[in-house]
């Protein structure tokens, strides 16, 4: 959108639209005084709520006027805008900010800040509440309008949010190396046809191509760096409790899902004691069945609620117990007493790819040849498996209907133990 500044310049002639705003900046000191803050941030959030667009800071809306921003005051600006992006707007606001320096009325030249508003994939609120925008100007969304949008942003919509376009991506953010394990011998040749029938990329609703969600879960080498909440938060402590002073082991474990899930269970084997008693032969008990823990990590991995934001999992490790907690209430209408009984995948295109990525995790026990089985087994093994280690059948609970908790409990010490 306006890729030069020529083009950029025509646009700010013909004056606001509801892709373009234009706000005259103003300062006391140091400080920047116009426009407000909490205005600021309702402009940009609306701009986000509604479709991709651009705001041009030192340009008076009213005359078209390029007034510009003093150079030496333009890293106060930026650092400005930066704040209003991610404190004064829930959740926080990815803009890319641009200095430039264009031609004014008079035939000199002065420096403007261009911010480049994604259309996000979150609905943002902003001070004074939820806005979007329509023409030149923001309104505030009706509650019906709003119970739209989140829908529309959410998995419950009828693309599901696994499919949906992530904003400023392409197809060159994901990795051939990554990508090409999902094909087969009837796949496309073309690599663009293989990835849109695949779902890894798709057109916005501007027509431009992006990476999905999914594409860039599963074949780009950083998911994070677009989804910053798409990682595991692993953390080992000494006893029971959960206090850092205590803590022997921590890790954020990042990359593609695959690899996520594998580097979850070496963390667990790493951390984790194997108890071994000498008589008559040498036995040796772990404190937690691996098979379990895969099915467990592989369980929060496929099915938590990516449009969550700011919710990453957390696994945590402790000398009785392991937690794992996978944001995201349960999907459709499974219940924590029906879960060992019946099978409900969120996301149906993670949950697909993740049935086409061999085996990575030395699982013991396992009958696996890939990573995902959509039999429904998982459950049941992560129940039966540790159960009949620690002798405590392990425990679901659904926190503030926002987060899906699991407890899995270590088998103890034997008498007799090294």
């Amino acid at each position: 959108m306006y890729d030069n500044i020529s083009d950029l310049l025509k646009q700010i002639a013909l004056g606001e639209d509801s892709v373009l705003e234009l706000k005259e900046v103003e300062f006391s000191g140091n400080k920047v005084i116009g426009p407000h803050k909490d205005g600021m941030a309702d402009e940009l959030a609306a701009m986000a709520n509604t479709a991709s667009g651009i705001i041009v800071l030192g340009v008076d809306d009213k005359t078209k006027e390029i007034r510009g921003i003093p150079p030496e005051k333009l890293d106060i600006v930026e650092g400005w805008l930066r704040s209003i992006c991610n404190d004064s707007i829930d959740p926080p606001l990815d803009c890319v900010i641009r200095k430039l320096i264009v031609p004014d009325q008079q035939g000199g030249e002065k420096t403007i800040l261009r911010i480049d508003v994604p259309r996000s994939l979150f609905v943002h609120k902003s001070p004074n509440g939820y806005f979007r925008r329509l023409g030149s100007s923001k309104r505030e969304m009706r509650p019906d309008v709003l119970a739209r949008l989140f829908q529309q942003r959410s998995q419950a919509r009828l693309i599901r949010f696994d499919e949906q376009t992530v904003p400023g991506t392409s197809v060159n953010d994901l990795n051939p190396k990554l990508w090409n394990q999902f094909r087969t011998v009837i796949s496309s040749k073309a690599d663009q046809e293989f990835l849109e029938k695949m779902k890894l990329i798709a057109k916005d609703e501007d027509g431009a191509m992006r990476a999905t969600v999914s594409g860039i879960l599963m074949a780009s080498d950083a998911p994070e760096s677009f989804m910053s909440s798409a990682f595991i938060q692993a953390v080992c402590y000494r006893g029971t409790e959960r206090n850092a002073a205590y803590q022997l082991d921590a890790k954020d474990i990042t990359g593609p899902l695959d690899v996520q899930i594998r580097d979850a269970c070496k963390f667990v084997e790493r951390n984790m004691r194997v108890f071994a008693i000498k008589a008559p032969n040498r036995i040796e008990t772990p404190q937690f069945s691996m098979n379990a823990v895969f099915e467990a990590v592989v369980n929060a991995v496929a099915h938590r609620d990516y449009s969550i934001y700011g919710s990453k999992i957390r696994l945590h490790l402790f000398s009785d117990r392991l937690e794992i907690f996978s944001p995201g209430a349960i999907p459709n209408s499974m219940t924590i007493e029906s879960i060992s009984e019946r099978q409900s995948a969120r996301n149906e295109l993670i949950t697909s790819l993740l049935a086409r990525c061999p085996m990575n995790v030395n699982a013991i026990g396992s009958q696996r040849n890939f990573i995902m089985d959509k039999r429904g087994e998982g459950v049941p093994i992560i129940i039966t498996e540790s159960e009949k280690l620690s002798g405590r059948k392990p425990e679901y609970r659904l926190l503030d209907d926002s987060e899906l908790m699991l407890t899995i409990f270590a088998a103890q010490p034997p008498h007799g133990e090294d």
